[in-house]
């Protein structure tokens, strides 16, 4: 969508950590074997154009694929990518569907940077417009500003018209009074980890496996009273259970080496009315220079935003390292501001995309994945389209937040874990 200017006026952990880690000396046992090796980073021989995404851009990268291959602009090519999972209403992680806030209210974060023209826009907190991605660029291309927030940013992308729609499906406002009524005590509003005075949560005295059991069949039973179709009842339960964040960040490069990226979302579930993650956020949810490279992220936005964890992997190629090894850093950075305690970390998540400006990528994560068998995976065109699995610091699985008491393997098994 284009509009004229009359229709507007219309290192290693050890060596990061050692200083700070304490009690947790034994943090570097913790790092997984293939951290330091590079068989998710194409190196040797790498390609152009390439197209790198996180992996729910799987089923939209062929024919932007094929439109980058003809000829096509780069930021078009990624939001080719982005517009697909903010189209589909079964997709509650980004645009249409997407989980709310606390409130009920979808509210939908957006970021793009354009390599060859070097500029950049930005929207966060919008309510109300399905398709931020193409609003963000809009604020590139159509105003003096860079970043537009809230009413004033839903007002703008009316003017440009983009029309207002409700966001919220019958399916995830099912889901967010299914939150409402039995998790609602687990919300936002008490301090984060990174607060000093934060511990984890005490073990009950009840028999683990007997409180989810427990738990879950009532919420299963709530959920059929709502109306949520028996296939997935389980499934909402896990999201009611584990609020989860979801994303989709992408960076393109032409065979002329011109580069972008993009990165939108609709943020954490049931996250406090105005949050903002990193994906808004030039420099932490992505970051595009046309010199070097591109990156973007997924996860733990507030973490991510504390090292501007997309400019600092773009800086880190810039004086040298490898897609693999920058990114790395930056995962090391979020390891060092929790001075490597593993009592808090298991709680967060976070994957890097990392492209170079030569065709080299990478994919990296802070652990392995959500549980066995479910590694942390991205996607890749560069010819061939194709799933990697991203390259983890550390050994082991992300625990989801708010914490709850470890899932026994048992019911593990069970459908409900599996999105």
């Amino acid at each position: 969508m284009t509009f004229s200017r009359r229709d507007f006026v219309k290192s290693s952990v050890l060596g990061a950590v050692a200083a700070g880690v304490g009690a947790h000396a034994a943090l570097p046992e913790a790092l997984a074997e293939n951290s330091q090796q590079g068989h998710a980073s194409k190196e040797d021989s790498p390609k152009r154009p390439v197209i790198i995404c996180a992996h729910n851009g799987y089923a939209y990268t062929e024919a932007a694929y094929a439109f980058l291959k003809s000829g096509g602009d780069t930021l078009e090519a990624g939001i080719r990518v982005v517009k697909g999972p903010e189209d589909d209403p079964n997709d509650d992680s980004v645009g249409l569907g997407g989980l709310p806030n606390e409130e009920g209210v979808v509210e939908l974060d957006s970021c793009c940077m354009h390599g060859p023209t070097r500029r950049a826009g930005s929207v966060g907190g919008v309510r109300n417009i399905k398709n931020v991605s193409m609003v963000g660029r809009a604020v590139m291309e159509h105003t003096g500003h860079v970043m537009l927030v809230g009413e004033g940013a839903e007002k703008f992308a009316v003017a440009v018209g983009f029309p207002r729609e409700n966001l919220l499906t019958d399916r995830s406002r099912k889901i967010w009074l299914l939150w409402k009524e039995f998790n609602s005590d687990r919300d936002w509003w008490e301090p984060g980890m990174a607060d000093p005075h934060w511990h984890p949560p005490a073990p009950d005295s009840k028999p683990q496996a007997d409180l989810w059991r427990d738990r879950i069949q009532q919420l299963q039973q709530r959920a059929a009273d709502l109306g949520i179709e028996p296939e997935f009842q389980l499934a909402a339960v896990h999201r009611v259970l584990f609020p989860p964040t979801g994303t989709i960040h992408c960076s393109v490069l032409n065979d002329k080496g011109e580069m972008s990226g993009i990165t939108t979302t609709s943020g954490l579930a049931f996250k406090l009315p105005g949050r903002c993650g990193d994906s808004p956020i030039i420099g932490a949810g992505c970051y595009t220079d046309q010199d070097i490279g591109s990156a973007g992220a997924t996860g733990a936005g507030e973490e991510n935003i504390k090292v501007a964890g997309a400019h600092t992997i773009v800086e880190n190629m810039r004086h040298g390292m490898s897609p693999q090894e920058a990114g790395m850093d930056a995962l090391k950075r979020i390891v060092r501001n929790y001075n490597g305690d593993m009592t808090k970390l298991r709680y967060m998540d976070m994957t890097y995309y990392v492209l170079r400006k030569d065709g080299a990528y990478a994919g990296v994560c802070l652990w392995e994945g959500y549980s066995p068998g479910n590694p942390h995976k991205f996607t890749v065109h560069d010819g061939t389209l194709r799933s990697e699995v991203a390259t983890p610091l550390l050994k082991g699985y992300s625990q989801e937040w708010p914490p709850f008491p470890p899932i026994p393997e048992e019911l593990k098994k069970d459908s409900y874990y599996l999105k």
